[in-house]
């Protein structure tokens, strides 16, 4: 389904990759995130995501047609504060969401799917 904003000259329909691309930049721009990551479901390890395929990482729903639910997989730098990180993360996707698409940002649930050390 995609998110629908109605205007007085019309509706614009805006896809879930859109969505996911602008949650996903958003994302890897937060201090302690190190990247993406996609999930293999068929083995359980989580793997860093190329910048050019961070909406991977993101699971998008759209309800009502104006409001979205997020969910973050992503891979934090080690020795940071995880909550201190997802909350900062979800401000900022948020906002940079409903910025960009004008949609309600209903939820996101952040899932940290490994830890690395930034050399």
């Amino acid at each position: 389904m995609k998110g629908r904003i109605n205007s007085q000259l019309g509706s614009i329909n805006i896809s879930e990759d859109v969505i996911s691309t602008i949650a996903g930049s958003a994302a890897v721009e937060c201090f302690g995130v190190v990247g993406m990551a996609a999930v293999s479901v068929k083995d359980g390890f989580a793997k860093m995501l190329k910048r050019d395929s961070l909406q991977k990482g993101i699971e998008v729903s759209v309800e009502d047609e104006d409001r979205v639910s997020l969910r973050l997989h992503i891979i934090v730098a080690y020795s940071v504060n995880i909550s201190a990180v997802a909350e900062n993360l979800i401000e900022n996707v948020r906002y940079q969401v409903e910025e960009h698409t004008g949609l309600t940002v209903e939820n996101i649930e952040v899932y940290v799917e490994g830890v690395r050390r930034i050399d």
